[in-house]
C-alpha cells in the first residue's frame, strides 16, 4: 500500500469488478486474506439477490452486506466489517437495472458503488443506443450531485466507470481515442461528474498524472502482462474534507492472473484514517 503518512487508525476499502461474484468467490476470499480490506465493493456480481452468497462471505468476515443484483448482468454490492446503516438504491436513465447502492458508516461517511455502462463499440450516441445511455447516465448522475446530491456530507464514490480518463490512464492515448472508454465526450461527461461535488480522484492523489496506471487488461491479450495493454477503468472518489485522511492506495495488479479464472479487472484500494 503507498502510503503518504501511516494514522493510528485506518480504514482500507476496495473496489473490484468481480465478473461473477458466485465464480471467483475464491479470488474474494484471497483478497480478503491477503490485502484484508475492511470494505469491498463489488460491480458486476451477476446474482439475483436471494442467490448471494451471503454466508459464505459472512465467513470471510463481512458480516455487514447491502446487494442488489439481478440475473446474469450487472449488479453490485457493498461488504464490510463495519457496520452500514441507511442502506439505498439509486437508478438511472429509468431503469432498474442494479447499477447503484449506497450506505452509510458509524462517523457518518456514505459510500457509493457504482457500475456505469460500458457503452458498445461505436462512440456515436446517434448510431450506439448503448452509447447514448452511458452518457445519459452519467450526466443523470452529474445533475444530481450538483443538486442535492448529499452537499457538506463526507462521501466516497467507487467503482467501474468504464472510464479511462487521463492520457497515462490508458496503454496509449493517441490509438484510444476513439475507443469507447477514452473518448474525449466520455471524458468530458466523466470531468463534470467529479465536478459536481468536487470529488478527489483518491488514487491520483498518490500516483502522478504523468505515470502510467491502470485496473483492467482484456480477456483478449493473449498474455496480458506481457502486452501491458491496459486501462485504468476503476476509481475511487472522495469528498475534499477527506483528502487529509487519505493514507495510502494500491491497485492489486497480480490479481488479474490469480487462478483459475481472473476477473478482467484487478482490485483497487485505498486507506483512510480515521477521526480520533
Amino acid at each position: 500500500m503507498l502510503q503518504s503518512g501511516k494514522m493510528e487508525k485506518s480504514l482500507k476499502l476496495a473496489t473490484w469488478n468481480i465478473n461473477s461474484v458466485r465464480l471467483r468467490l475464491g479470488l474474494i476470499h484471497h483478497l480478503s486474506q491477503t490485502a484484508q480490506p475492511d470494505i469491498l465493493c463489488l460491480q458486476e456480481t451477476k446474482v439475483m439477490n436471494d442467490a448471494f452468497p451471503t454466508e459464505a462471505l459472512r465467513e470471510m468476515g463481512y458480516v455487514h452486506q447491502h446487494v442488489n443484483g439481478m440475473k446474469s448482468y450487472n449488479g453490485v454490492a457493498i461488504l464490510s466489517r463495519v457496520p452500514l446503516t441507511n442502506c439505498g438504491i439509486k437508478n438511472w436513465q429509468g431503469r432498474e437495472d442494479c447499477r447503484h447502492i449506497f450506505a452509510t458508516l458509524e462517523d457518518g461517511t456514505e459510500i457509493h458503488c457504482v457500475y456505469v455502462p460500458a457503452g458498445g463499440d461505436i462512440p456515436d450516441p446517434n448510431q450506439n443506443p448503448k452509447f447514448a445511455h452511458k452518457l445519459g447516465f452519467l450526466d443523470e448522475m452529474a445533475a444530481w450531485w450538483r443538486g442535492q446530491g448529499g452537499k457538506g456530507q463526507k462521501q466516497i464514490l467507487v467503482g467501474d466507470m468504464n472510464i479511462a480518463p487521463l492520457e497515462h490512464d490508458v496503454w496509449s492515448h493517441k490509438q484510444l481515442l476513439d475507443v469507447v472508454s477514452h473518448t474525449p465526450i466520455e471524458v468530458e461527461k466523466m470531468a463534470a461528474l467529479q465536478t459536481a461535488n468536487q470529488w478527489v480522484d483518491a488514487v491520483r492523489h498518490f500516483v502522478p498524472e504523468d505515470q502510467k496506471l491502470y485496473s483492467w487488461w482484456s480477456y483478449r491479450a493473449a498474455d496480458w502482462a506481457a502486452s501491458n495493454k491496459g486501462r485504468r477503468l476503476d476509481h475511487i472518489w472522495v469528498t475534499p474534507d477527506l483528502t487529509p485522511r487519505l493514507a495510502g492506495m494500491n491497485i492489486v495488479k497480480e490479481a488479474r492472473g490469480w487462478a483459475p479464472k481472473p476477473s478482467d479487472h484487478v482490485p483497487v484500494m485505498v486507506e483512510i484514517g480515521q477521526p480520533r
